[in-house]
């Protein structure tokens, strides 16, 4: 079975910076997308940034442009920078991975998650 690693969560104070790292091991084909997800406590989960494997293209919440990015290289790798961290970027983080289809990845019904990191900033 597909398996997601994550590695790189911590603490840190606002206007920091930390980089998120998720690889995907024993992958079936290329995916159609990997994600990073977050959820504060109390908060519904909220999809941060994703990468269409395949078309080769990325996308950012709102709530993250401009001091987030993506990146995937390789393609079982993808890589959130997050800079100038704000205390309400503070939540667990998981990554997520999908090569059921590409409507999966846009529902956000993704099949494959990892464990989670913790990302915590003080203000």
């Amino acid at each position: 079975a597909v398996e997601l690693v994550e590695s790189g969560g911590g603490s840190v104070q606002a206007g920091g910076s930390l980089r998120l790292s998720c690889v995907a091991s024993r992958q079936p084909d290329t995916s159609y997308c990997m994600a990073w997800f977050r959820q504060a406590p109390g908060k519904e989960r909220e999809r941060v940034a994703i990468a269409y494997t395949r078309a080769g293209r990325t996308d950012l919440a709102d709530s993250v442009k401009g001091r987030f990015t993506i990146s995937q290289d390789p393609k079982n790798t993808v890589i959130l920078q997050m800079n100038s961290l704000k205390p309400e970027d503070t939540a667990m983080y998981y990554c997520a991975a999908e090569w059921r289809g590409i409507a999966y990845c846009y529902s956000g019904d993704m099949s494959t998650w990892g464990q989670g990191t913790q990302v915590t900033v003080s203000s």
